[in-house]
């Protein structure tokens, strides 16, 4: 490919220069010698802030740029990549480059909660997703990041509603793993599969919690016993739906001891969780217009499962 090759010429990893601040990033490659089109340039998903003189500036926060953070002992790091496609069409990267920025992990630093992401939904209004570890009285948030082995994790997870009509919310998949990124080396623990079956329920005491408000749904599961003394990361997928249409796709199940699986909202009509063993089919997904919201992964953690007895 010619264009890579041109490219590649005029990349020089000595012209990329990372200045990691307090909070933000700043990025300067000095190496563009030819035109380029900012838009086929990239750190994550930002543009840079400028261009001049043969040189790209990015200038961006943390938050910001889909940038991903992971704590590893005493360090906290963040983590992105600078791109850059030769076209936009077939939109394939000629040139890729890790951008990291180290820190030393706070004193004070708490396990953290998964922050609210706000979702755009088409002029119907903002959704804002969250799901946070809460203490055992759920009065707040949990101040350890540490279980002992058959404690129970209290998981506690919304949507905010501000123009939207009713909707409930379900946690679609969850599995514990070693590692803050699925897909990555590590161990892997199902807790909730098949479409919000919480098949953890089955072997422990883990069950979902009569719900306040159908926009919140409650967790108490049980600490198992899966990388003991190692750092845990609990991955969810949210979903928010229509109260009215529960089905074998979109619920809530859990498995009661000596009567079987439940459904959550409506235990009357728990035969919608008899899939639960087997397979629970997923319709096909109809879109915004008749009033399914999807978000991406959450995660939770690091937590770590310690062989302790709960007191």
């Amino acid at each position: 490919n010619l264009a890579f090759k041109r490219y590649s010429l005029i990349f020089l990893l000595s012209d990329i220069k990372v200045e990691c601040g307090p909070d933000s990033v700043t990025l300067r490659w000095r190496a563009l010698r030819a035109q380029i089109d900012p838009s086929l340039l990239l750190l994550g998903d930002c543009s840079p802030n400028s261009m001049s003189s043969g040189e790209a500036m990015f200038q961006v926060e943390l938050g910001d740029c889909n940038f991903k953070r992971m704590v590893t002992g005493d360090t906290l790091m963040y983590m992105n990549e600078l791109t850059f496609t030769s076209a936009p069409k077939p939109h394939v990267k000629t040139f890729s480059y890790p951008v990291v920025c180290a820190y030393e992990r706070p004193a004070d630093w708490e396990p953290p909660m998964f922050e609210p992401v706000l979702f755009h939904t088409f002029g119907r209004g903002d959704l804002v997703f969250q799901m946070e570890l809460k203490k055992d009285d759920l009065s707040g948030p949990h101040l350890s990041r540490e279980y002992p082995l058959g404690s129970f994790i209290h998981i506690s997870a919304a949507v905010e509603q501000k123009v939207h009509q009713p909707l409930a919310l379900f946690l679609e998949e969850c599995v514990a793993t070693t590692t803050p990124e699925l897909g990555s080396e590590g161990l892997v623990h199902p807790i909730i599969t098949n479409n919000g079956c919480l098949v953890d329920s089955k072997t422990s005491n883990s069950k979902f919690q009569p719900r306040q408000e159908t926009s919140e749904l409650s967790l108490f599961l049980q600490a198992f016993k899966f990388a003991i003394g190692e750092e845990v990361y609990i991955h969810c997928k949210l979903l928010a739906w229509d109260p009215t249409a529960i089905d074998t796709s979109k619920k809530a199940c859990h498995y009661v001891k000596g009567h079987g699986w439940e459904l959550l909202d409506d235990p009357y009509h728990s035969t919608v969780c008899d899939c639960c063993d087997f397979s629970c089919k997923s319709r096909t997904k109809r879109g915004i217009e008749t009033g399914m919201l999807q978000m991406q992964n959450a995660v939770l953690g690091p937590l770590i499962i310690t062989n302790n007895s709960p007191s």
